[in-house]
C-alpha cells in the first residue's frame, strides 16, 4: 500500500459530500489518478449526485500528447464523453462563459515543485477566473517530488512576470500544489473561495520515491522522478542554444551541443565540485527538437546525493562553463517563449537579467548563489502561514 494518500483519493473516499448535488468541472492531465492508476475523470463521474459536466486541460493536453509550447485544441474526451476546454493556446485562463453554470472546479494536477512548470501558472489563472465569476475551487493535493524542506532560488522581480512564473517564487520553492494555492490567494489576494483537501501521510522531508505512489509522466518530457530533480536547473538551459536533452530519453540529464567538446564540458563541470552530483561526458543525437538528427557532445547529469544535490545551482553551472568553453558558439535564446515576445528566454526562466549579466561578466557561480540567501530568508518567512504539513 501507498504510504500517502493523494488529495484525490481523500476527497473521493471522504470529502465528496461537498460535491453532491452540483455541477463540477475538472482541470487535470494525464497524471491525475488515484493509487490504482484510475483517472480522476472517472472517479468523479462514478461519484453518486455528482454531476461531471466539463473538463479542462493544460499545458500538453489532457492526456499529455502535445509537446512543449505546442497550442492544445478544445477537444471531446473519448473516454468520459465531455468536452474538453484548452487553457494553453488562444486562452490560458477560463473565461466567463467557460465557467457559466458550474457550481464548483476540482483541480488535480500532479505538479514538480519548480517555478516554471505551467500547471502552477495554469491553476493561479483558473483561480482568479473562479473568483470573479463566483465559482468555488477545489484543490486535491499531491506530493512535490523534490520534497518540501529545501528551496533554492532567486526570488524574481515581479516586472519579469510571465506564464513561467506570473508571482515571484524561487526556481524550488518547496510547496505542494494545494499550498501553493493557498498562498497564492493569501498572499497576493485572489479572491478565490478555494477549499484545498490535503493528502494523507506525506511529510516535507519525503521524496517522490518515499511516497509509494506510481509515478505517471505530468508532461511528455518528465518521464521519472529523476528528471524532475534536475529540472529547476535544467529547465534553464532552455533559454539558450544548448539542448535539453527533448528528443532523447534522457531529457534535462543529457545537455549538450554539437559544438561542445564532451570531455571538457564534463571535466570543467567537475572543477566546480558542486554538491551531490557528478558530470560524466555524453554524446547523444536528439530525434526531434534543439539540434535534431545532429550528433551533441555533452554531458550526463549523475545525482549522487539526493539531499545535497542543488538542482538551480546546477543548471547555472552548465551554462557558465558551456558559455566559457565556447563564447563564440554559446547563445541566448531569442523570444519569442511562453507567451512572451519581448524579454529573453533566460531572463523570464530566472525571474531577472542579472544572472544572464552575471554570467556574461564571468561572477564566480558561488558569489553568484550567494546573492539569493537573503531572498530564500524571506521566502521561507513568506510561505510559513500557508504550510499544510510537517
Amino acid at each position: 500500500m501507498p504510504r500517502v494518500e493523494s488529495g484525490l483519493e481523500a476527497l473521493v473516499r471522504r470529502r465528496a459530500a461537498r460535491l453532491r448535488g452540483r455541477r463540477v468541472a475538472l482541470l487535470a492531465h494525464q497524471a491525475s489518478v488515484d493509487s490504482r492508476l484510475t483517472h480522476a475523470a472517472a472517479l468523479l463521474a462514478d461519484l453518486p449526485r455528482v454531476r461531471l459536466v466539463r473538463l479542462f486541460a493544460p499545458e500538453h493536453g489532457l492526456w499529455g500528447a502535445a509537446q512543449d509550447h505546442a497550442p492544445v485544441r478544445a477537444a471531446r474526451d473519448p473516454a468520459a464523453g465531455l468536452p474538453v476546454v484548452s487553457l494553453y493556446g488562444a486562452r490560458r485562463a477560463p473565461t466567463r462563459a467557460m465557467l457559466r453554470g458550474l457550481d464548483a472546479l476540482v483541480v488535480d494536477l500532479q505538479d514538480v515543485g519548480a517555478r516554471y512548470y505551467t500547471f502552477a501558472w495554469t491553476l493561479a489563472l483558473a483561480m482568479r477566473a473562479c473568483a470573479r465569476a463566483g465559482v468555488p475551487v477545489v484543490v486535491c493535493d499531491r506530493p512535490n517530488p523534490l520534497g518540501g524542506v529545501r528551496v533554492e532560488g532567486n526570488l524574481p522581480d515581479p516586472a519579469f512576470a510571465s506564464f513561467v512564473g506570473l508571482y515571484p517564487l524561487p526556481a524550488r520553492h518547496g510547496l505542494t500544489l494545494g499550498e501553493l494555492a493557498r498562498y497564492l490567494n493569501g498572499a497576493h489576494a485572489l479572491g478565490c473561495d478555494l477549499t484545498v483537501v490535503p493528502m494523507r501521510g506525506w511529510r516535507r522531508a519525503m521524496l517522490w520515491e518515499d511516497t509509494g505512489l506510481p509515478w505517471v509522466a505530468p508532461s511528455p518530457n518528465m518521464p521519472t522522478p529523476d528528471t524532475a530533480r534536475v529540472y529547476p536547473g535544467g529547465c534553464l538551459v532552455e533559454g539558450t542554444n544548448l539542448s535539453e536533452g527533448r528528443g532523447t530519453t534522457r531529457p534535462f540529464e543529457w545537455i549538450g551541443a554539437p559544438w561542445l567538446d564532451a570531455h571538457r564540458y564534463a571535466a570543467a563541470l567537475e572543477a566546480e565540485r558542486l554538491p551531490g552530483v557528478r558530470f560524466r561526458p555524453a554524446r547523444f543525437r536528439p530525434t526531434f527538437h534543439k539540434w535534431a538528427g545532429r550528433l551533441c557532445g555533452g554531458v550526463q547529469l549523475h545525482v549522487t546525493d539526493r539531499e545535497r544535490f542543488r538542482p538551480f545551482l546546477t543548471g547555472v553551472a552548465l551554462l557558465a562553463v558551456a558559455r566559457r568553453l565556447a563564447p563564440r558558439r554559446f547563445a541566448w535564446r531569442r523570444p519569442p517563449y511562453e507567451y512572451e515576445r519581448r524579454r529573453r528566454p533566460i531572463d523570464i526562466l530566472c525571474g531577472t537579467d542579472t544572472v544572464r549579466r552575471a554570467l556574461e561578466r564571468g561572477v564566480p557561480l558561488r558569489a553568484l548563489a550567494a546573492t539569493w540567501r537573503h531572498d530564500l530568508g524571506r521566502w521561507t518567512r513568506a510561505r510559513a502561514p500557508y504550510l499544510l504539513y510537517r
